[in-house]
């Protein structure tokens, strides 16, 4: 979990493909399937460079957004100042998460679990969320399957091409732990026409269905849903991404 300095600088540029005003609507949607009253606090865990807490704001929820890197904070509070909408940032690290007041709601979007390096690291989140969460409390996330793991992410290597920037990201999967490592190279067009080369690396981890549900009930939710692929339909076998509702039913500030 780096700071993603030079991956930071163009992560916006390099995931352009993603329609987060679609992604925000997906689980505004679910909100509204599984909750019914008018508090709106909600928690963008992992947030990144803000993307999703802006939509979240929009959409008319009063948004806290937590993230482990400063660069991605920075680029955040950067489109907070001129979208005008008022979200808070905090820099924590989401396994020792530390809120002034509980939550309503709590997304962690765009397969940051994955980053996680264990289980054990899985526990800490969902007990942080827990602790905050309000009883009743939402809890939406999204992970990578073990099978985007193996075959769509794998051994593969990919290239993408801006105006400002050419970037090589090769992976390296363990087949045994479902790990991919992975290493980004970037080659950043300077003022001159020169390039200049930077790097960062990172990893991902795939999880079982079965583990992460365990652990949503040792932590104190209960499963509502879990969707694949940004549907409203369960995950089948070669779905990439599970997205998974739960709702605090034993808030941990009572443990």
């Amino acid at each position: 979990m780096s700071g993603y300095s030079a991956f930071a600088r163009y992560y916006d540029e390099l995931t352009a493909n993603i329609d987060y005003r679609k992604r925000g609507e997906y689980f505004h949607s679910i909100i509204k399937r599984f909750k019914t009253t008018k508090d709106n606090i909600l928690l963008d865990l992992a947030c990144g460079t803000g993307s999703i807490s802006e939509v979240m704001a929009g959409l008319g929820y009063d948004v806290i957004g937590v993230d482990n890197s400063d660069e991605m904070l920075g680029i955040a509070i950067d489109k907070k100042f001129d979208s005008g909408l008022n979200i808070q940032y905090l820099c924590q690290d989401m396994r020792k998460l530390d809120m002034f007041g509980t939550i309503d709601v709590t997304i962690c979007a765009l397969d940051s679990i994955n980053h996680l390096a264990s289980l054990e690291d899985v526990r800490k989140v969902f007990e942080g969320v827990a602790f905050f969460s309000e009883q009743d409390g939402l809890f939406l996330f999204d992970v990578n399957t073990p099978y985007k793991h193996r075959v769509v992410l794998a051994n593969h290597t990919f290239t993408y091409e801006t105006e400002n920037v050419y970037c090589v990201w090769e992976n390296t999967l363990n087949p045994e732990t479902l790990e991919v490592k992975m290493n980004l190279e970037f080659f950043e067009r300077e003022e001159n026409g020169l390039y200049s080369r930077s790097s960062d690396c990172f990893s991902e981890r795939a999880f079982s269905e079965a583990d992460i549900e365990r652990l949503l009930e040792e932590c104190g939710f209960e499963l509502l849903g879990k969707y694949g692929d940004d549907t409203f339909e369960m995950p089948v076998s070669d779905s990439q991404r599970i997205v998974y509702a739960a709702r605090c039913i034993r808030n941990g500030q009572k443990y």
